[in-house]
């Protein structure tokens, strides 16, 4: 069983930076691909980002590549994400989760955090 512990979240400027951090704990973090969800008030979960249990595979939607970057510490059993140029339909509550593919798709996904709110302000 994992655990995920989402932070880092907050409110802040169009064009600005947050880093979202996941710890994870009660598994071996490291045999785990982790993937970012964020899911916006009336609408349903989407995939932001993901990245192999090795970190040399990354995959992002299109609507964030260039501007975010996820990466893993295994050693501290810990997945980011750096978000820059923010925009205000980045605002959602982000979700991290652990399964064993690098993939969109939410439903394979094992391990869900409960979420950290991002809102961004125009």
């Amino acid at each position: 069983q994992v655990q995920l512990v989402e932070s880092g979240g907050g409110l802040v400027q169009t064009g600005g930076s947050l880093r979202l951090s996941c710890a994870a704990s009660g598994g071996t973090f490291s045999s785990y691909a982790m993937g970012w969800f964020r899911q916006a008030p009336g609408k349903e979960r989407e995939f932001v980002a993901a990245i192999s249990w090795s970190g040399s595979r990354t995959s992002y939607t299109n609507s964030v590549k260039g501007r975010f970057t996820i990466s893993r510490y295994n050693a501290k059993n810990t997945v980011y994400l750096q978000m820059n140029s923010l925009k205000p339909e980045d605002t959602a509550v982000y979700y991290c989760a652990a399964g064993s593919v690098v993939t969109s798709s939410v439903n394979l996904y094992d391990y869900w955090g409960q979420g950290t709110q991002v809102t961004v302000s125009s």
